[in-house]
């Protein structure tokens, strides 16, 4: 297992916290995801050969938020 920081721009809300920590973990390969609002950041635990940075990138832009 690996650990990644996203930093995450754009999330205001609980709604939000859910809303990113949902797409991460439904992505195979993330065993974990805790999603600081306050730091707009989300601390991942993952499988490096199942699921890429880049693959968790997306999942989040997905649900209308930026990566920075």
């Amino acid at each position: 297992m690996e650990q990644s920081t996203l930093k995450i721009e754009g999330m205001t809300c609980g709604h939000c916290k859910s809303a990113v920590k949902t797409a991460l973990k439904e992505l195979e390969g993330v065993s974990d995801v805790e999603v600081n609002l306050e730091e707009g950041t989300a601390n991942v635990s993952y499988d490096p050969s199942t699921v890429s940075v880049s693959a968790m990138n997306e999942a989040v832009e997905e649900q209308g938020y930026d990566i920075v």
